[in-house]
């Protein structure tokens, strides 16, 4: 584990017209950070394209076209999008965690990917449930996601917005033992209390963890509200809300936040602090009571079809085909 780590938290806007304008504006951001020393960049959820903020303004009735248009500009995973982030991350040496909407087939999930400095996506995972407003549009993930990964920047475990209120989800990673918590939120969203609460909860599980927080929200121009929705009432639910910080594993701000406006927090993380604070709190060692309390985590990625047989003639080969070649043979 390398003794201190050059971090970016990422908060700019989107482009709410094009995936590969958002894409563009991620690799442009990539090599800003990069270019003052930064060794991993956290960006805000579902930054590709877009997240869905008219999901928050619109009733659903009034959704169908901007829900289809993300459908449209959503990303697949791998795709050409996925593999000029994993090219940027090993060009400069960089471990990158980035928020998608990932299209597979017929939904679309919120999903972290999180790239080595070699560009290896060392992982993919989904929002276990998606908030309130957020359920019409993204489907479900399930506990495959919920996993903490070795990087160049030591071992690093990612959640999105409200799942850090559901503290069984926090709890999985730090068992797991997260040096670096790469955490995402939409930011420009409710109101000036959600920053307030990312706060909290940042800080919080920094503490409850022994671990580095690196928290990235979004942000949204004036025109790009005014975009979203015409009614001014509305549009105050747009604004605000964001609160990009780095945090230590004592809970102290690394560098003052950034809760309006596009920046890059840059900020140093010095990683002895991680065994300065477990000497005091290691939740889920000297501090934990296994034999009392522990969490049972179902690893296995959830299926719509578990096939146990095939009937039929089919050779070991043909049975690997998919359905379509196999009736076409």
């Amino acid at each position: 584990m390398p003794k201190t780590v050059r971090a970016a938290a990422v908060q700019i806007a989107p482009d709410l017209t094009s995936r590969a304008g958002t894409v563009e504006r991620v690799l442009n951001a990539i090599a800003e950070a990069a270019d003052k020393g930064a060794e991993l960049i956290v960006f805000p959820e579902t930054f590709v394209p877009w997240y869905p903020y008219f999901s928050f303004v619109l009733p659903p009735v009034q959704q169908g076209p901007e829900h289809l248009r993300l459908y449209e500009e959503a990303v697949t995973v791998p795709s050409a999008e996925t593999r000029a982030v994993a090219d940027a991350a090993r060009k400069r040496n960089a471990v990158i965690v980035l928020g998608v909407n990932e299209r597979d087939r017929g939904s679309l999930y919120n999903t972290q990917l999180i790239f080595d400095a070699d560009g290896s996506l060392k992982l993919k995972r989904r929002k276990i449930t998606p908030t309130y407003h957020e359920r019409m549009i993204w489907g479900q993930g399930d506990g495959a996601g919920l996993k903490v990964v070795d990087t160049a920047v030591g071992r690093m475990g990612a959640l999105a917005c409200w799942e850090h209120y559901n503290p069984l989800a926090r709890y999985t990673l730090m068992a797991q033992h997260e040096e670096i918590h790469a955490s995402h939120f939409p930011g420009s969203l409710v109101g000036p209390i959600f920053g307030e609460q990312i706060e909290v909860t940042m800080r919080h599980h920094a503490l409850e963890a022994g671990c580095f927080v690196v928290n990235a929200t979004g942000w949204l121009s004036e025109e790009q509200i005014a975009s979203i929705h015409p009614d001014p009432a509305l549009q105050k639910g747009l604004r605000d809300g964001c609160m990009t910080c780095i945090i230590t594993p004592e809970g102290r701000h690394v560098v003052p936040p950034l809760t309006s406006g596009e920046g890059i927090l840059i900020g140093d993380l010095d990683m002895r602090l991680i065994t300065k604070r477990k000497r005091m709190m290691d939740s889920v060692g000297h501090y934990a009571r296994p034999e009392l309390l522990h969490l049972v985590h179902d690893t296995r990625p959830a299926r719509a079809l578990e096939q146990i047989g095939l009937s039929g003639d089919f050779s070991d080969a043909e049975q690997d085909k998919p359905f379509e070649e196999a009736q076409d043979a």
